[in-house]
């Protein structure tokens, strides 16, 4: 028996228990993920809901079931940065594939008011957890500060679950003994903001390894994750002999590449750099970039997996998801073995 929809628009729930031989309790119990329901009978119901498209009313599903099926995510960086905008789709995509929309708010600065008054416009809009993306140490540090009715899961931060986060320690390192094992000895370091805990890490990784071979950095400088405080670190290190760099993401790696080329220097020929985060256009740099990877997408999952045990009060869910992320090395064209009698930063002989 086949049953017609009037439109894609127009199936309703009446509908797919005509076509699944069963009743719409029961089309009602498949959809909200009720465990007392047949395979058999769920299957059918699935094959209806693909057949005749059809799309529940979440106005409809909210007054049956009393919940919002929403979970709310407060985020203290701008979509500008490509770690927690790449987090923010993670996290999107897995709520939508659990059945759960995302409602975003973002605090104007990382003082406490500001938080609370975030996160109870996101109580007032009814979400039933909430993700805190929170990479600044300030921004953690206010969000602790606060006791909110539902559940809260903290990512990318100092005081996150460890399963929550990058160990992005190990990225530093991972830069900093890829360029020693290329044999480059006076390497620099280009530091992310001060502020954030993830450039911290990847600070202290760099240096330990370069410690444990009896090394330090030969000149540092800062920036704030932007491609242009790249190019300007470039004037900072000018007048320190470095062979390789390490860039602490890819966008000041950029702009660190492109102050060379306007000083006279090649990379990789004079001067390897390495980046991180492994941004879709860096294997499109010219060169292309040797970068660490992080893998936003099980990250954002993470989050969204732990939020929902901690709504359904599952202590024993994600157990095996307890480590951080490991990052890996990505090698491309940005580095190679330093030249022989290498030239100063700025091409003197």
């Amino acid at each position: 028996m086949t049953i017609h929809a009037h439109s894609r628009d127009s199936a309703s729930i009446r509908d797919v228990a005509k076509l699944a031989n069963v009743s719409h309790q029961t089309v009602s119990r498949v959809l909200n993920g009720h465990p007392n329901v047949r395979p058999a009978t769920r299957q059918r119901v699935l094959d209806a809901v693909a057949e005749l498209r059809f799309r529940p009313n979440r106005a409809a599903r909210m007054l049956a079931t009393n919940r919002s099926y929403t979970v709310g995510v407060l985020m203290t960086a701008s979509h500008a940065y490509y770690g927690p905008s790449s987090v923010m789709s993670a996290i999107e995509d897995a709520a939508r594939d659990s059945g759960y929309s995302v409602l975003l708010a973002r605090p104007r600065d990382t003082e406490v008011a500001e938080f609370s008054a975030a996160v109870d416009h996101l109580i007032h809009e009814g979400v039933e957890g909430i993700v805190v993306v929170a990479p600044q140490i300030r921004a953690a540090e206010a969000m602790m500060t606060l006791r909110e009715p539902v559940p809260v899961v903290m990512i990318q931060c100092e005081v996150a679950d460890p399963g929550l986060s990058v160990d992005n320690e190990v990225g530093g390192e991972l830069a900093a003994q890829h360029l020693w094992e290329l044999g480059h000895r006076r390497i620099a370091l280009v530091a992310g903001p001060a502020d954030w805990s993830e450039s911290g890490a990847r600070t202290r990784g760099f240096e330990r390894f370069l410690a444990s071979v009896g090394a330090q950095p030969v000149a540092a400088a800062g920036g704030d994750w932007s491609s242009m405080s790249g190019y300007n670190a470039f004037g900072h290190l000018a007048d320190t002999a470095f062979t390789g760099v390490f860039c602490a993401n890819d966008q000041m790696a950029l702009g660190f590449i492109h102050a060379a080329f306007d000083h006279g220097i090649n990379v990789p020929t004079g001067l390897s750099v390495v980046g991180f985060d492994d941004v879709p256009e860096a294997a499109h740099y010219l060169p292309p970039l040797t970068t660490i990877h992080q893998d936003f997408d099980v990250l954002g999952r993470r989050a969204v997996d732990r939020l929902l045990s901690a709504m359904q009060q599952d202590a024993n869910a994600a157990t095996d998801e307890a480590f951080s992320l490991r990052p890996q090395l990505i090698v491309r064209k940005s580095t190679i073995p330093p030249v022989l009698n290498p030239p100063s930063a700025l091409g003197s002989p």
